[in-house]
C-alpha cells in the first residue's frame, strides 16, 4: 500500500487541538485522521503505528512534504526499521504531494459544511467527516473506500432508519448469511481490478488536460539557473524591492521530470531538490 501524509492546520482551536494530521491510501482513497495540539516526530510515529500498520499493515511507502516531523531521523528510522520506503516532495512545490492536497481539501470542506460558524467543535466532527468519505463512491474509482478495503458496502445510518433493499433481503439464517459474505468476498478481486482500471483512465485523462494547459519548463544537467527568492530566503529589510530571483545555481542532477538537484558557483549541493516551477533559465 502507498499512503500519502501530510499536516491541516492551524484551524481554530477546539479542546486545545488546532492540528490534523492525515495519511490517504493512493488507492482506496481511505482517509485515517486525527486532530492534536501539536504535531512532533512522535505523533507522527505513534499515529502510523497504530492507525495504519496495526489496521492496515505495513504500508510500502508513505509519501510526505518535508515537514520537520516527516524528515527527523527518528521517523526515518522508524520507516527503515519496518521497511517503509518515505519518499519527500519537492519543497514549496505542494501539489508535488496531489493525494494528500485533495484529502485535506475533502476534510476541510466536510467540516466547514457541518459547523457553518461553530469552529471551535471542528475536532467533535472529524469522525463524522470521515465517515462520509468513506461511504461516498470515489470519482476516481467509482467504488467507496469502505469497499474497497473491506470488500462490502457499509449499512449507513439512513439504511438503518429507513430499511433498504439491500437490508430486506438480509437472509435471517447465519449459514445463508456466511454464503452471502463469501459470495461478496468473491466479487472483490473483480471489484478492485475495476477501480484500478478506472482510476489509471481518470489519472491519464487529468494528465492529458493538464499538459494540454500548462508549459513545461525543462532544464539539462549543467544548465545555469535562478532560484526563486521566499520570504525565508530573501535580504533582510529587503522588502518589495528585494530581487525576486537569486543565484546562480547550476542544475547538477535531473532526478525526475521537472524536478532537480542544484549546486551553487562553490559546488555545494543546495539542499533538497527543486521543481521547475520554481525556478528559470540563466544566460550569461
Amino acid at each position: 500500500m502507498r499512503w500519502s501524509m501530510d499536516i491541516i492546520g492551524p484551524l481554530h482551536n477546539s479542546k486545545q487541538k488546532k492540528l490534523v494530521l492525515v495519511l490517504t491510501d493512493y488507492f482506496s482513497k481511505w482517509i485515517e485522521a486525527n486532530s492534536y495540539a501539536s504535531i512532533k516526530d512522535a505523533q507522527v510515529e505513534d499515529f502510523v503505528w497504530k492507525n495504519i500498520i496495526c489496521r492496515h499493515g505495513i504500508p510500502y511507502e508513505i509519501v510526505t512534504d518535508n515537514g520537520s516531523q516527516f524528515i527527523s531521523a527518528r521517523f526515518e528510522g522508524f520507516c527503515e526499521k519496518w521497511g517503509i520506503r518515505l519518499s519527500k516532495s519537492t519543497p514549496r512545490y505542494p501539489q508535488g504531494n496531489r493525494q494528500a492536497e485533495a484529502a485535506n481539501k475533502t476534510i476541510l470542506d466536510g467540516i466547514k459544511k457541518r459547523l457553518d460558524a461553530k469552529k471551535g467543535r471542528w475536532a467533535d466532527e472529524l469522525e463524522g467527516v470521515l465517515w462520509s468519505h468513506r461511504t461516498t463512491p470515489r470519482r476516481a474509482t467509482g467504488e467507496t473506500p469502505f469497499a474497497l478495503v473491506y470488500g462490502t458496502e457499509c449499512v449507513i445510518p439512513t439504511e438503518a432508519e429507513i430499511p433498504g433493499i439491500r437490508k430486506r433481503l438480509l437472509p435471517e439464517q447465519e449459514n445463508s448469511n456466511i454464503q452471502m459474505m463469501l459470495d461478496e468476498l468473491d466479487l472483490i478481486d473483480e471489484r478492485r481490478d475495476s477501480a484500478l482500471v478506472r482510476m489509471q483512465n481518470y489519472q491519464n485523462a487529468t494528465a492529458r488536460y493538464y499538459n494540454s494547459h500548462v508549459k513545461h519548463r525543462r532544464f539539462h544537467e549543467g544548465d545555469l539557473v535562478l532560484r526563486k527568492v521566499f520570504q525565508n530566503t530573501a535580504e533582510q529589510n529587503a522588502g518589495k524591492l528585494g530581487a525576486n530571483w537569486e543565484g546562480t545555481y547550476t542544475i547538477a542532477k535531473v532526478i525526475r521530470p521537472g524536478v532537480y538537484e542544484l549546486i551553487n558557483m562553490n559546488g555545494k549541493t543546495v539542499p533538497r531538490s527543486w521543481n521547475a516551477m520554481h525556478l528559470r533559465k540563466y544566460y550569461r
